[in-house]
């Protein structure tokens, strides 16, 4: 069995690559043509025709991107809101993802505690299948002790909530403790203690911090408060963020961090007219593996 944070590495590696794309399906957005191959009428309800169109519009994602993505991150919220056909359809996509060289990541941020927590690791990590899982540390250690076990035993990977995009986060992530730290600072304390067991010949361990792009002077903080944690970097594209903006989430090596952008990838052919959605989106994918792998002093 490998170590998930050694698959991740490996994969940045081998594919010369730091993207994530962002899996994030939003009828309204969708390609005209792609909403024209599925008229209401033919399907039983609103779900299955959304569903059908999400089908065609990711899996054309998946082809246009698979050489230039290490990655791809499903948010389970848009697939999710569909009810059964939405959660099928993610169910489906982890295979195709993983069968073309993608890791795959459920951005589903579970976290509770007990039988609870058992059930939501064995749905998305043994049943769908996915490599890692985004988790919420809020309920603390025995929360994460059934994601935990699987990254220890099964390979598999979790990304813990630190330092996330949204503005607001900082309304409790940054909140001073009586110790004088914030207290995004303590948890990130705590997921280098969680992945010690889960060590790779990298340095890296098996559970990760999401830690936003939008805040990159807090990033190369928590870079050097977790030297062996893998970050998962949201924020990048649409979101505000850019290539420079990250140089601090990087270690020496260029390692340590894959970002993640979904918006900007997935409707790019809205900003490209002249081009079709999935060269667009190819585009965009390549541009910002160029200008990572420069930041990360690749190339």
């Amino acid at each position: 069995m490998q170590l998930f944070g050694e698959r991740l590495m490996e994969a940045v590696k081998t594919r010369r690559t730091h993207v994530v794309v962002g899996l994030d399906p939003d009828y309204e957005l969708l390609p005209s043509d792609v909403r024209a191959a599925h008229p209401r009428e033919a399907y039983e309800d609103e779900a299955q025709m959304k569903a059908a169109c999400y089908r065609e519009f990711l899996n054309g994602i998946l082809d246009a991107v698979v050489e230039d993505a290490v990655a791809v991150k499903i948010q389970l919220a848009y697939f999710e809101a569909l009810g059964a056909p939405g959660y099928r359809l993610y169910e489906e996509l982890v295979g195709p993802a993983r069968s073309r060289g993608l890791l795959v990541i459920a951005d589903a941020k579970r976290g509770d505690i007990g039988s609870t927590a058992e059930a939501y690791a064995r749905a998305h990590l043994d049943n769908a299948g996915a490599d890692a899982l985004t988790v919420n540390p809020y309920l603390g250690t025995d929360s994460l002790e059934p994601f935990l076990r699987r990254a220890k035993e099964a390979g598999k990977g979790l990304f813990v909530l630190v330092k996330t995009s949204n503005p607001s986060s900082t309304d409790i992530q940054d909140l001073r403790l009586d110790s004088g730290e914030r207290l995004y600072e303590r948890v990130a304390e705590l997921v280098s203690g969680w992945g010690r067991d889960t060590a790779s010949p990298h340095g890296y361990s098996s559970v990760g911090a999401v830690v936003g792009a939008t805040h990159p002077q807090e990033g190369a903080a928590l870079r050097a408060l977790m030297p062996a944690v893998p970050f998962l970097v949201p924020g990048y594209g649409a979101q505000g963020a850019g290539a420079g903006d990250l140089r601090g989430f990087f270690d020496p090596r260029g390692l340590g961090a894959v970002v993640n952008s979904s918006r900007a990838i997935l409707y790019a052919y809205r900003q490209h007219p002249e081009t079709s959605w999935q060269d667009a989106a190819r585009r965009e994918t390549q541009d910002m593996k160029a200008a990572l792998w420069r930041v990360a002093g690749l190339e």
